[in-house]
């Protein structure tokens, strides 16, 4: 109980210090020196409003991961060397994986590596190139996608075969005879609900 009247006495007199312009308080600065951090105003000067610091950074991870430097130039086109091959997407498995469609013709589960993750799009009918292990002939690393005038850069250079379908999303065998699926309804039908 003493020590909070102690407290407030000493918060008290300094603030009555203050007031009368005194800065000197050493009896008080050892023991609170918290309480001296602020400078008493003088008549004639405006105090201003202390405002908080400025953000100089540009943002976290989330611009990072939209940010794609890439789009701007125009980069070298890439060819597939020992251990790689071309592929299509088939279609995205999700958890950065994907099913994939080589061109030697062997279906193949691609894994995304973690430079591409959240930072290139892949979607089914892209053209990749994947790199294939040793050790599991029916699982590949996707290394690189390339952008639609790559592909076709690619086609063109006889790299791609001719019956490669290029700027197309990938229709499943199943989904070829779609045109059956759809009802059709009729002015009257809806006029008897």
């Amino acid at each position: 109980m003493l020590v909070k009247w102690w407290r407030s006495q000493a918060k008290s007199r300094v603030w009555r210090l203050r007031r009368k312009g005194i800065r000197s308080t050493s009896s008080i600065s050892f023991s609170y020196p918290h309480l001296l951090t602020q400078q008493p105003q003088q008549k004639g000067t405006t105090q201003q409003e202390e405002t908080m610091p400025k953000n100089k950074g540009k943002g976290g991870k989330n611009r990072k991961r939209g940010k794609n430097e890439a789009d701007d130039e125009k980069r070298e086109l890439v060819f597939k060397e020992d251990g790689q091959e071309y592929a299509q997407v088939l279609r995205m498995l999700g958890n950065g994986r994907c099913e994939a469609m080589c061109i030697d013709g062997t279906k193949r589960l691609c894994h995304i590596r973690g430079k591409m993750h959240k930072k290139v799009w892949i979607a089914a009918g892209d053209i990749i190139l994947v790199g294939l292990r040793d050790y599991q002939d029916d699982k590949a690393d996707v290394i690189l996608k390339y952008m639609p005038d790559e592909a076709r850069l690619l086609k063109a250079y006889g790299e791609l075969p001719e019956n490669t379908r290029l700027n197309e999303g990938i229709v499943d065998e199943e989904d070829e005879g779609g045109a059956d699926d759809y009802v059709e309804f009729e002015d009257e039908d809806i006029d008897k609900i």
